[in-house]
């Protein structure tokens, strides 16, 4: 390998997907040892078999400490622009039942450790990773954000996952455009520090953020967010007005306001909002909506009349007589322009329920709808068929409908039913497959 051009072998070398095998690397030759040094990118990862062997009596001595593999590689590196570091997905679901663990050689957040390498590639740092160990890193509290924020000053990227993290100390990022910020204890009650040191952010992703009670999103550049909200704060507000794109999951937030009027692209799921204040979107083209209460977030909402894409599902919830059922009628008269329907499982079942008992009048339908995808449970044969019989005389443009069937319908069942569904009409293009909870859509047939 030595003979090779040394341009040829940094590229081999920068290829390389774990830095440990970068680490073993420079004690084979000088040449790798050298070329070694000019990689501009330092991943790596403590698997759950190198944990397991630093924990057992038989091999633990023979394991070099993860931190100290971490600083070898930046110590000896020149002109590093992205690091990630962290556990791998195995061992970061470990829990306080599973093992006790109070050592700290896992603790990636650990000001110490952080105080070791940051100084030393920060001026050219491009790009941060770090996924702690939630053993160790949930019970102490870490200020590795304000020692970013001192020496990063050309960070564009920040990725922390599974820590515990004050804002004491934050100072400004603006050069910061994409922060991730997952399974995170935030000392950020309000978000107002994020708001206030990340002015620039572009991408934004909260997932799983605890310590927040009333949170705000203030942020005028922000163009792609994806929020997953505990049911701990009282309300949501988001203030992006150059918001394209957003994914919002959350509980029971006494109030919801989302002021985003460019916003495009919305997936919403939600179990209900005693107040919720949204803006009317001119511009939201795809919707994804999700809910018990699908009807009634619906009149919760401004009309849609721009909506193309339309995504829907009735997740459980408590039976209530009180409460209106998802119906067909309730979606045609909110979406009227709406040229592809999905309907999940949950929001099939409710609205071909509703037809069966006679509660899904519908005038009009929707002459524009083109495709139909649909997750179907197929309980009972000749209602489902009767219920496809009257979405399709509604839909009179339709050109596409796409079944997915349960996975433990009879295959009997499933034949006789894909048999008949395509004898009653021949008009559209039919498309088959299978569904299950927990498991990907698989697609048996295109286009019959």
């Amino acid at each position: 390998m030595d003979d090779l051009p040394p341009p040829l072998i940094l590229e081999i070398l920068s290829r390389l997907n774990d830095s440990a095998d970068l680490a073993r690397c420079r004690v084979v030759s000088k040449i790798l040892n050298a070329l070694s040094a000019e990689v501009r990118s330092i991943n790596l990862h403590c698997s759950y078999d190198r944990y397991a062997k630093s924990r057992a009596p038989a091999t633990k001595f023979l394991v070099t400490p993860f931190k100290s593999v971490f600083n070898s590689l930046i110590s000896s590196s020149k002109g590093v622009e992205s690091v990630s570091i962290g556990v791998d997905k195995p061992l970061g679901g470990l829990s306080y039942d599973d093992v006790e663990d109070e050592s700290d050689d896992l603790y990636l957040t650990d000001m110490d450790f952080s105080a070791q390498w940051l100084p030393i590639v920060a001026g050219q740092l491009r790009s941060i990773s770090i996924s702690d160990f939630w053993i160790q890193s949930c019970w102490r509290r870490s200020e590795v954000l304000s020692l970013i924020s001192s020496c990063c000053h050309s960070l564009i990227k920040l990725e922390l996952k599974n820590a515990w993290l004050s804002v004491d100390g934050l100072l400004g990022m603006p050069m910061l455009t994409t922060l991730t910020l997952e399974f995170i204890r935030l000392d950020d009650e309000d978000l107002n520090e994020v708001n206030n040191c990340f002015p620039s952010l572009q991408v934004l992703n909260l997932i799983g953020i605890g310590g927040l009670k009333e949170p705000k999103i203030h942020l005028l550049h922000l163009k792609t967010c994806q929020w997953t909200v505990s049911n701990a704060p009282l309300s949501l507000t988001i203030f992006a007005p150059n918001l394209v794109k957003l994914k919002l999951v959350c509980v029971k937030p006494r109030s919801l306001v989302i002021d985003s009027p460019l916003l495009s692209d919305f997936h919403l799921s939600l179990e209900r909002a005693s107040k919720l204040v949204v803006n009317e979107f001119s511009n939201l083209k795809t919707l994804q909506l999700e809910s018990p209460y699908l009807c009634c977030l619906f009149d919760s909402f401004p009309p849609f009349r721009t909506i193309k894409n339309l995504t829907v599902n009735s997740t459980k919830r408590a039976e209530s007589t009180a409460m209106v059922k998802f119906n067909l009628k309730r979606l045609f008269d909110a979406f009227p322009n709406a040229k592809s329907l999905n309907l999940g499982p949950g929001a099939w079942l409710e609205a071909e329920t509703c037809f069966h008992t006679g509660d899904s009048e519908v005038s009009g339908g929707i002459k524009g709808l083109k495709q139909i995808i649909a997750h179907v449970y197929v309980k009972d044969m000749e209602i489902s068929l009767s219920f496809i019989s009257f979405v399709l005389e509604k839909c009179t443009n339709l050109t596409d409908m796409a079944l997915l069937i349960h996975g433990e319908v009879e295959s009997s069942i499933t034949r006789e039913f894909i048999s008949r569904c395509m004898a009653h009409c021949a008009r559209v293009r039919w498309r088959w497959g299978l569904w299950k909870e927990g498991m990907k859509d698989a697609w048996i047939s295109y286009g019959i």
